[in-house]
């Protein structure tokens, strides 16, 4: 018979990669669900689980949520939590913490870099340049950033650090969110449409859920127009990726940068014909410093919570 270990039990939902994994079991018994072969045996087994740790884009549904009787702590690895189900964690009183704090620099960097790479067709010419086409297949000449607008959608942590890069390109800047900040001194727009119209950007940085899904909609996009540009870093469900596609095809808006989708992670083919576009495979924040930073809190959450210190980053819902 195997000795009972002393170590504290978690389950690990999934979305996390080997080496988190491997690491938690220094310091936990770690029930891994995304790797078992037998899925109901594996949750039987981790019934007395006082923590599930999960990656942003895996979450936990109310399911899994009911077949762990002892859950207190679900510690997401990721700033979104959009598939949490918040309502049963709510229900039975189990906390929840993301890593905020940390991934911000990388995402607001990825969302300067998909603004240069579509605007200055870097992506583009790479791929000519790689067929061996130039000088016979030419791009013509691009549009110069520093000077242009830049519209956020949501000023959050990630929307800060995006308008702190677009000031540097000499970039005016201006926001919509549900509330005016007084601690900022950008330009606000109560109307999302009306920040549309003026921007030559809109960047998309505000979380996702059910409260903004579909934000960006026919309406935002008609009001970019065929000059404007749309980024996305945040979550595809906010887009209306139907009517961005269309507007893409028929020349109502001049581009896109997407490193997310409405079903990842699958991505309309159609999107990958057009060369007014620029896919990443939502990698905005996959660096290994902001990997190794999210993990380490991530950890120090589930610690803190066994331990019955106050968490670091709870999200409030």
């Amino acid at each position: 018979m195997t000795p009972k270990s002393d170590k504290n039990e978690i389950i690990a939902i999934g979305g996390l990669p080997d080496w988190m994994v491997a690491e938690l079991r220094d310091d936990y018994v770690v029930h891994d669900l995304e790797r078992a072969t037998d899925r109901d045996a594996a949750l039987r087994a981790a019934a007395t689980s006082g923590a599930a740790v999960t990656g942003g884009n895996t979450g936990i549904d109310a399911a899994t949520v009911a077949a762990l009787p002892a859950l207190k702590l679900v510690a997401s690895f990721g700033v979104g939590y959009d598939r949490v189900d918040l309502k049963a964690l709510s229900q039975r009183g189990i906390a929840l913490t993301n890593t905020a704090g940390v991934v911000e620099r990388c995402v607001a960097d990825m969302a300067l870099g998909l603004m240069l790479s579509l605007t200055r067709r870097i992506a583009l010419a790479d791929r000519l340049m790689r067929k061996g086409l130039w000088p016979t297949a030419e791009i013509g000449l691009t549009t110069r950033v520093t000077g242009r607008r830049v519209g956020i959608l949501g000023l959050g942590r990630i929307g800060v650090q995006v308008a702190k890069r677009a000031v540097a390109f000499d970039m005016p800047v201006g926001y919509h969110n549900r509330k005016q900040r007084s601690d900022m001194p950008y330009q606000y727009f109560p109307s999302l449409v009306h920040l549309a119209e003026w921007a030559d950007y809109l960047i998309v940085a505000c979380p996702g859920g059910g409260n903004t899904h579909h934000l960006v909609d026919d309406e935002v996009i008609g009001a970019l127009g065929p000059d404007g540009v749309l980024i996305n870093i945040a979550r595809g469900p906010i887009v209306d990726e139907k009517v961005l596609l269309r507007a893409l095809q028929k020349g109502h808006l001049g581009g896109a940068g997407l490193d997310v989708f409405e079903n990842e992670p699958a991505v309309p083919s159609a999107f990958l014909q057009l060369d007014n576009v620029v896919l990443t495979p939502h990698k905005a924040g996959s660096t290994r410093e902001t990997w190794r930073e999210a993990f380490e809190l991530m950890r120090e959450n589930v610690t803190a919570m066994f331990e019955g210190r106050a968490l670091r980053t709870p999200v409030k819902f």
